[in-house]
């Protein structure tokens, strides 16, 4: 079955999305810029947060805020409940088989950095291989470059088409008895291809291979079921889900967290400390030393209550809407020119105009009131793959419509007026 047609098949399915309600919820939609209503469409970079969210956080630092795992007294209490709450409301949105599976960290970024460095310390020596795609993220890409200087190992990449496709029947003959881990993106940020992730997990389940999924941009878009995945580790960030900024999850099978050494030391990650020697914590406690972003933890807790109060399938369908839709509107104006046709979307359109430099792009919608991102968005080797300097890229979330896709073509039109 087509991409086309299994999108059309699940807008069938799925019931109409209340999407005028769910715009309510967000504060921030409802302002103007530069006197016109504001259309937001960055949200691969970061996500507008409900007003839940927002209160959420509010209510933590006005009506119980202390530090939490350390303290007897109330307010301690309510945190350590609150925090350990959403720990476990993590675990059930990706259903992970633990609470202990899910470390709090910053964000996808850090999770990456926290497996490279333990798991690499532990498990990465000379003349090792880890494999890695050409639609990388930079945080899926400098953490391996990092280790492979520090232990003299190697990468090795999985190329892309010319569609944006992952190539990957290149994969299984890259793995060999040298290979340490698979690395890739399960959603890319510059071109929204959706990657097969089951079937890569099959590759290397059969050689014990283990697998890291930078799910940055999935995780706000589709169910994301890390044992269906059959994935060892899954990064995300909060701040992409609706969530605050400053916290994340890491996703690790129990076995690797077991073997894994810590990634930094500190309080909170000890079970004893003598001047001459330290026992560590059990999992996750282990891997997260100092006080961290409680308040941010306990709201990444209610976006993801805020998730579950919505119809998921009728939004993921929504926004299949919306990629469909601004695709069409946007190749249709003389010039303009997506990068990347993946058969499988999620999230993103990346594209150029031609003579015009996507920061001109940017500019000038912002004056329309149209927020987008222009640059390389952390993903230099795509646009190296490509040949250009940079791409204009319109993410939409559930919260988008299709007046919203009008306003960013009606703006692309200003722009071809401006440059002739």
């Amino acid at each position: 079955m087509s991409a086309v047609g299994a999108t059309a098949r699940a807008r069938e399915r799925a019931a109409p999305f209340a999407v005028e309600r769910v715009r309510r919820d967000f504060p921030v939609l409802q302002q103007t810029v530069h006197g016109k209503p504001l259309v937001y469409l960055d949200n691969a970079a970061t996500s507008q947060k409900p007003q839940s969210v927002i209160d959420s956080l509010a209510r933590y630092y006005s009506e119980y805020n202390a530090n939490i795992h350390r303290g007897i007294h109330r307010l301690s209490e309510e945190a350590t409940r609150a925090y350990e709450h959403a720990r476990s409301r993590v675990r059930g949105f990706i259903n992970a088989a633990e609470d202990r599976e899910i470390v709090f960290v910053r964000g996808t970024t850090e999770a990456i950095n926290l497996v490279a460095h333990s798991f690499g310390r532990a498990f990465v020596k000379p003349r090792d291989e880890i494999v890695i795609t050409a639609m990388e993220h930079h945080s899926n890409i400098v953490p391996w470059q990092l280790l492979g200087e520090q232990t003299g190992a190697r990468l090795r990449v999985v190329p892309i088409d010319d569609e944006g496709q992952l190539m990957i029947d290149e994969i299984e003959p890259m793995l060999t008895g040298k290979t340490r881990l698979i690395a890739v993106t399960h959603v890319s940020n510059a071109l929204g291809t959706v990657n097969p992730i089951p079937r890569i997990t099959q590759m290397a389940r059969r050689r014990g291979i283990p697998v890291l999924v930078d799910g940055a941009q999935a995780v706000p878009h589709m169910r994301v079921d890390v044992r269906g995945l059959d994935c060892d580790f899954y990064a995300f960030s909060g701040h992409k889900m609706f969530g605050p900024t400053g916290v994340g999850i890491l996703y690790a099978r129990s076995p690797w967290l077991e073997r894994m050494p810590p990634y930094q030391g500190g309080g909170s990650m000890i079970s004893l400390v003598t001047l001459e020697k330290t026992h560590y914590a059990p999992p996750p406690y282990k891997f997260e030393a100092g006080t961290p972003d409680i308040g941010g933890g306990i709201a990444l807790g209610a976006a993801i209550d805020y998730l579950a109060s919505i119809d998921f399938d009728a939004a993921a369908a929504h926004e299949q809407d919306l990629l469909s839709y601004g695709a069409e509107r946007l190749t249709s104006i003389e010039g303009v020119r997506l990068v990347g046709r993946p058969r499988e979307r999620a999230g993103v359109l990346s594209f150029v105009i031609d003579g015009v430099h996507p920061h001109d792009i940017g500019t000038i919608l912002d004056r329309e009131g149209v927020a987008i991102r222009a640059g390389h968005h952390c993903a230099m080797p795509i646009m190296q793959r490509y040949g250009v300097p940079a791409t204009a890229r319109a993410s939409v979330a559930f919260y988008n419509t299709r007046e919203d896709m009008d306003a960013l073509v009606r703006g692309v039109l200003k722009v071809r007026e401006v440059f002739g």
